[in-house]
């Protein structure tokens, strides 16, 4: 948005570039867990020796890192010419002396490659989970208006986005603020009418509270991914509690099963944190059986990260960095063995594939079941001719762990 806002005022703007010559360099930065913080730390120290160097022109920072450290990182870092919080964009574009305008709104720059797009549809968590830092960062939850999000829509589907990602800190929560009931099955009942969106996909849904009408509309409409990303976290019963989840293994179990059950071809990708302030071997041994038990087709892992002002930073970080270590790579591993026995059991079947990328000898594609960057990926070689964007359908022909190999029907 902030890029539109500029580029409608007559700023040349470049997301990312590989290669930076002089201007001006605005970092937008995250401030969850460690590895983030680390990752954003780096960039700003590597432009600010830019700055000095005088290779670049002005340096700005802003986002949910200079939101949380704000004064810390004013006084140490005086090449950054000024800082912003998550909040400030009618602020940052005053000091490019551009006045905000509301006519865009809705409108926005792409930064993902043409064909997909993230489309957030609320701002902020309402969620009291003991680990997380975001509802100090980005504040209480604020729903987008469906009308709103619909524009946005149209406007992603006119240039020539298909694909488009929900995203929130808590998508099964939309709604609840202005609509006073959860609302996402009715935003998606409007959204599939966009012409133009061939795939909708759904990121971050709460377990607790799960809309009964959301199971309905996934299995209604062809156009709504049978995906899911639905972070659990863990499955002991003590750990849930100590996180503040809201939910036990018990409904977990039988959230789960009712997915299954109700759309038998959906795809779960989940998250689960090892390493927890006081997670024992039992806990862990817990977990395993529930990962084993479960057979997610998508699972990602996290180390706890031990968060200042967050409730669970009062307890003990009793569990070591290196089995914290162990234990991500321990679940990984049995996440890795069943991965590999759901892609080899797609070996023969058709899917429709959306082409993302050409790299080395390979069309680089994702179906339905997969998100990008996250996700397995459907290697096509490069001696048939498709396009980037398009889809195609295509035989799988082999598998891997994490990978599967087509050719164009």
């Amino acid at each position: 948005m902030l890029m539109h806002q500029l580029q409608s005022a007559g700023y040349k703007v470049e997301h990312n570039p590989e290669h930076v010559e002089g201007g001006t360099v605005i970092i937008n930065t995250c401030g969850f867990i460690n590895d983030a913080k680390e990752e954003s730390i780096d960039t700003i120290l590597d432009f600010a020796e830019a700055r000095k160097n005088k290779d670049i022109q002005k340096l700005f920072v802003m986002g949910c890192l200079s939101q949380r450290y704000q004064s810390q990182l004013e006084n140490e870092m005086h090449e950054v010419d000024a800082f912003y919080g998550v909040a400030d964009l009618t602020r940052i574009l005053s000091d490019f002396e551009v006045d905000y305008k509301k006519d865009l709104v809705g409108e926005r720059a792409v930064t993902t490659p043409g064909h997909y797009a993230y489309l957030k549809v609320s701002e902020g968590c309402d969620r009291t989970c003991s680990f997380c830092a975001i509802p100090l960062i980005r504040g209480k939850h604020i729903s987008k208006p469906i009308e709103e999000i619909v524009k946005e829509a149209h406007f992603l589907a006119s240039k020539g986005v298909k694909e488009l990602m929900l995203i929130a800190q808590d998508l099964t929560y939309y709604g609840i603020d202005i609509y006073k009931k959860r609302a996402l099955a009715d935003l998606l009942k409007e959204l599939i009418k966009v012409d133009g969106i061939e795939w909708i996909r759904l990121h971050y849904a709460y377990p607790a509270g799960f809309p009964d009408d959301l199971i309905e509309v996934i299995k209604s409409s062809d156009k709504i991914c049978n995906y899911l990303d639905i972070p659990l976290q863990h499955i002991s019963d003590s750990i849930l509690n100590s996180m503040r989840r809201g939910h036990n293994a018990e409904q977990t179990r039988t959230l789960i099963a009712r997915l299954r059950k109700d759309i038998p071809q959906i795809a779960i990708r989940t998250t689960m944190i090892v390493g927890y302030p006081g997670e024992t071997n039992e806990d862990f041994e817990k977990l395993k059986d529930f990962v084993k038990e479960s057979k997610f087709e998508r699972m990602g892992v996290f180390t706890y990260s031990h968060e200042e002002d967050t409730s669970a930073h009062k307890l003990d970080d009793d569990v070591s960095d290196n089995l914290k270590q162990r234990r991500m790579e321990e679940l990984m591993t049995i996440q890795e063995n069943i991965s590999l026995e759901i892609n080899e059991a797609k070996i023969g079947k058709v899917l429709k594939v959306i082409i993302d990328r050409k790299e080395g000898d390979f069309w680089i594609g994702r179906s339905e079941f997969d998100s990008p960057e996250v996700d397995n990926e459907i290697l096509i070689p490069k001696s048939f001719k498709l396009k980037i964007g398009d889809f195609f359908k295509i035989k799988i022909t082999a598998a891997e762990a994490f990978d599967l190999f087509g050719e164009p029907v």
